[in-house]
């Protein structure tokens, strides 16, 4: 019994009377990006997955509601918001898509983090405010071809030109690339140091090739970032930071509003799954009234509380400048774990009706699967999480 997908009817699941925990500002944040999504995303954007469309609309929508940049401070166009905020901002988001979070991520985390983090004064006030508004899209350029989970080994490089860089090199699975007009890029100099600098759309020799062929994050754009002999001025150089240390603050940052984001696609197929189960009847009842879907259900609304908990515990912990890296990994891959877990059991209570564009399911499964591999993959922080264990590195 097909639905119209238009109509969003999403309620939130808050088994722990979690909403108890948050301030009256953490709750008209996460209720203005809610309302955003029932009214601007959901009609949309099964359109845009099946069509392998990005809806560059929402680049000044996400700008106008704060989304992107929310802890930058104001004085740059951020929302000076806390991590909590942050945090329920990317899971409001997702419950819409991964793609849109992953726009908002991006921005936020990857470009204006980086810029205000370890950029100067005069870079601040050049690129955040236009990035914080989203009449500037941004991307990051860390992951290339052949170096994924070890950035270490990048090729990309700089050389010294006198009053500029020349730069060269190239960077994959780039979200935001064909749309961007500001790359945050990490390459490294001619010491071997790795060094930030941000690159414009429109500098000579840069080009952002669209990545086509995706199953995944559809309504998300990505590309590449190629640099052929680009030159690029001194100034756009980020002077505060050296080093992986500069990429992997950043990654930490993007992880922690993942943690969220994908709990917000967990909560979007369980509800899914919740209300067909109370409408489909077979067998002369609702199937929600059998045994197997009932316990399918309950294991579904158990690991969203507990991934609930630990994302809030964790953006205490942001908020009191206390979250280590390796606690943010254990929130991404557990966020990861369970919504794709939840995401292929929500599919299988709604059998044939599950594979179709009339719920959402299928599309938050296929982006799960790229979720739980991008921004460190699913055992790279299982095994960041074991060195934190065992003070012993096993990625050497």
């Amino acid at each position: 019994m097909p639905v119209n997908s238009k109509i969003d009817v999403f309620q939130s699941p808050d088994y722990y009377l979690l909403d108890e925990l948050l301030t009256d500002e953490h709750k008209m944040v996460r209720d203005a990006v809610r309302n955003y999504v029932k009214k601007d995303i959901s009609p949309i954007i099964e359109d845009c997955a099946q069509n392998a469309e990005f809806p560059q609309q929402i680049v000044s929508q996400l700008g106008q509601l704060g989304c992107f940049g929310p802890t930058v401070p104001e004085q740059y166009g951020g929302g000076g918001l806390d991590y909590i905020s942050y945090g329920l901002m990317m899971q409001e988001l997702e419950r819409g898509d991964s793609g849109v979070r992953s726009t908002a991520s991006v921005q936020g985390s990857l470009v204006m983090f980086p810029i205000y983090e370890y950029g100067s004064e005069a870079q601040r006030k050049k690129y955040l405010p236009k990035l914080a508004s989203g009449e500037w899209l941004g991307c990051f350029g860390l992951t290339e071809p052949n170096h994924g989970s070890d950035p270490g080994g990048m090729l990309t490089n700089i050389k010294d030109a006198g009053d500029h860089y020349v730069l060269n090199g190239s960077k994959m699975w780039i979200s935001n690339a064909p749309f961007s007009q500001v790359a945050v890029v990490w390459a490294r100099d001619e010491a071997g140091v790795i060094r930030g600098l941000i690159v414009e759309r429109g500098m000579e020799g840069f080009s952002t090739p669209t990545t086509h062929g995706k199953w995944s994050l559809r309504a998300s754009a990505t590309g590449e970032l190629v640099f052929d002999n680009v030159k690029v001025p001194k100034e756009n150089l980020l002077p505060n930071i050296q080093g992986l240390k500069g990429p992997l603050g950043c990654l930490t940052k993007a992880r922690y509003g993942i943690a969220w984001g994908v709990v917000g696609a967990a909560m979007d197929c369980y509800d899914t799954a919740r209300r067909y189960s109370l409408e489909r009847v077979q067998f002369g009842r609702p199937i929600g009234g059998f045994q197997l879907q009932q316990k399918k259900l309950a294991e579904m609304l158990t690991e969203i509380t507990k991934a609930q908990l630990l994302n809030w515990r964790l953006g205490s912990l942001m908020n009191a400048g206390k979250a280590t890296p390796a606690q943010v990994s254990m929130a991404k891959r557990n966020g990861c774990e369970i919504a794709a877990d939840i995401a292929r059991n929500a599919r299988q209570m709604l059998g044939g009706m599950g594979i179709t564009g009339e719920y959402p399911i299928m599309r938050h499964m296929m982006n799960i699967e790229s979720v739980i591999t991008y921004e460190g993959t699913h055992d790279v922080h299982l095994l960041i999480t074991g060195m934190d264990i065992t003070g012993l590195n096993a990625f050497k």
